[in-house]
């Protein structure tokens, strides 16, 4: 088959599709991947080809108030519905969607007849268990936490409304909200396998048929590939290091971040890492490192504990490791993720980002390296995320789908 698998965002929305789709290409189908820009080498490195998708979430940043948000991120999402109009071929035999395309990609499958699964990173139907990933950890009680959901989808609805418009008319579709889309496709059983772990996050039972969370979609990286020679050699210079590190978020943040760092891991009397990302970490010395992009699988079991935001890769690439983590959540899904791995006892209770001082770092460093019951708790999830098998549960879906 000849499967296209589309997402946007930020480089940990986009980086596990790059595994699954790897996966697709070895059982043997034709795997594209449309996503944005700086995703091409992703791409191509794990086998696949790539459509471009010109929308940049970067792009509509600056936004303060609720309003400048909610417009900025309407103006993405209808870029994104017109690239994504481009990037499919005609000869697309099936489309897999993320939670950001799926929205847009269910008036493309309407207009083409394309088959269509969701393949979505974060669990966004309602449901009582949890409130939505997008407001937090607390739990408002059951029928809160349904209603709370509700009210997010509707939220999120508005958000693609100018962009669904645009989109069905050039598509020559009559009109039609993205509310009353979502019900169709909800009413139909539409299928979503949410690539997770159900150590993080169990299925909940007030889960209509169709969802499923199946384990994580790992990104590809080369299985020939090494750890640099300055990071090996760090490795073995002394005790496990911890690493500190912020992926794409707090952008233009990095002296402030590095300089508190560093303090933090001198205070707890730690060796570190910092991994630059988005933030630009940097610092000099004996007892720290500064290190580029390196794949999670190759560094994460070496380290004796892991500092970041809390998004939904690195929080499961630390579990899978069986790693402990200080979790920092920035924004959107992240207190989520933080919540769920402090309720695991796989990591300290989070430190808000904008609460993060040197003092709060160090002593949680300090706890979280020194209290082995961390340790164990990520080790038993780490068994449990083992037994997984997200790219075969994939794989047996779409066989389920194209068989019906």
């Amino acid at each position: 088959m000849r499967i296209l698998i589309a997402a946007a965002g930020s480089r940990g929305d986009v980086a596990p599709y790059t595994g699954l789709g790897a996966a697709l290409r070895r059982a043997g189908h034709d795997v594209a991947l449309a996503a944005g820009d700086s995703f091409a080498c992703l791409a191509r490195d794990a086998g696949l080809a790539w459509h471009p998708l010109p929308a940049d979430p970067q792009a509509h940043g600056g936004a303060s108030g609720k309003r400048e948000l909610i417009q900025a991120a309407a103006g993405f999402v209808t870029e994104l519905g017109q690239g994504f109009a481009d990037a499919l071929t005609d000869g697309t035999d099936l489309l897999l969607l993320s939670t950001t395309t799926a929205p847009l990609g269910w008036h493309l499958a309407e207009a083409t007849g394309t088959p269509t699964l969701g393949v979505y990173l974060q669990p966004t139907t309602p449901t009582g268990d949890f409130p939505p990933t997008v407001t937090g950890t607390r739990s408002l009680g059951r029928p809160a936490n349904r209603i709370a959901a509700h009210l997010a989808s509707r939220m999120a609805d508005h958000v693609y409304a100018q962009a669904v418009t645009t989109l069905r008319r050039r598509l020559q579709l009559p009109p039609l909200s993205p509310s009353r889309m979502r019900r169709r496709m909800d009413q139909a059983n539409w299928p979503i396998l949410h690539g997770f772990s159900t150590a993080l996050v169990p299925r909940p039972r007030d889960w209509r048929p169709g969802l499923e969370v199946v384990g994580n979609w790992w990104p590809h990286h080369d299985p020939a590939q090494q750890l640099p020679t300055e990071l090996e050699d760090f490795l073995h210079t002394g005790p496990r290091p911890v690493l500190i590190g912020f992926g794409s978020m707090a952008a233009g943040d990095g002296e402030r971040l590095s300089r508190l760092a560093v303090q933090a891991l001198r205070r707890a009397g730690l060796r570190g890492i910092l991994q630059a990302g988005s933030a630009h970490l940097a610092a000099d010395g004996d007892d720290v490192l500064t290190i580029g992009d390196i794949p999670h699988a190759l560094l994460f079991p070496r380290l004796a504990a892991i500092a970041h935001h809390a998004g939904a890769g690195t929080s499961a690439a630390a579990l899978r490791a069986a790693v402990p983590a200080v979790p920092v959540p920035v924004s959107a899904d992240q207190p989520f993720w933080a919540g769920r791995l402090a309720a695991l006892g796989a990591a300290t209770d989070p430190i808000p980002f904008r609460l993060l001082t040197a003092e709060r770092l160090a002593d949680a460093l300090e706890r979280v390296v020194k209290q082995q019951t961390y340790t164990r708790a990520a080790a038993k999830a780490a068994r449990h995320m083992a037994t997984e098998d997200a790219a075969h549960r994939t794989l047996t879906a779409i066989q389920q789908l194209t068989r019906a």
